[in-house]
């Protein structure tokens, strides 16, 4: 059975290396250009810099992961890496614009603070992407992951606007659950801090020893 399906899928080392360029496009980041058209070209051509390097470097080292990878899959997560790439890139327009307009203002509108942001990405290359994504935009800093609780700390030059701060990395949030993980965004998984119980007044239990006074 296990043959049958890899059978039916397709060799996996393009694929990684089109995963490999795309990440090279958080890696790299992307400046804009005065137009539309300037900024598109420059994505494109980061792009296929990240194919002459990528698609190479899957082939070479396509011994280490499986051979065939299912075509379905694929497919089925194309949709939302396009997506998330062009969230992405609206992001990184608009935000350039705010923070320009908040370094020429002459009020200077800043308000820089550090935010806790919750994650329900679980993988290190889906948390990894976003947290790039995040210090590629302009006017936001990945500053620590913490992994006990699951949740990035992002340094914002206006930190007080916390919805539109949250609410892009909650949009590649979603489009990462599927992309890396196959987990549905609208489905939430209820999960307890790892090694800590609590009593009825929400105080941390230790499960491991005993009640004092024993």
């Amino acid at each position: 059975m296990d043959d049958e399906r890899e059978a039916a899928g397709v060799p996996k080392w393009p694929v990684v290396g089109v995963v490999l360029a795309v990440l090279w496009l958080f890696v790299r980041g992307v400046a804009p250009g005065e137009t539309v058209e300037a900024t598109v070209r420059t994505v494109l051509g980061e792009f296929l810099i990240g194919l002459a390097v990528g698609l190479p470097t899957a082939f070479a080292l396509r011994r280490y992961y499986l051979p065939r990878v299912p075509l379905g899959r694929e497919i089925r997560v194309l949709p939302y890496a396009a997506l998330y790439v062009l969230v992405f890139v609206r992001e990184l327009l608009t935000a350039n614009v705010d923070v320009a307009y908040r370094v020429l203002a002459p009020s200077m509108p800043i308000r820089p603070d550090v935010v806790a942001i919750p994650l329900r990405v679980e993988s290190d290359a889906a948390i990894t992407t976003i947290a790039n994504s995040i210090t590629l935009t302009p006017g936001t800093l990945t500053m620590d992951h913490d992994a006990t609780t699951n949740t990035l700390y992002v340094h914002a030059i206006a930190a007080r606007d916390r919805d539109s701060l949250v609410d892009p990395i909650r949009t590649w949030e979603d489009y990462a659950l599927v992309i890396f993980e196959g987990r549905d965004p609208n489905v939430e998984i209820p999960r307890e801090p790892p090694g800590v119980s609590v009593d009825d007044r929400g105080d941390p239990v230790d499960e491991g020893g005993e009640e004092d006074g024993r």
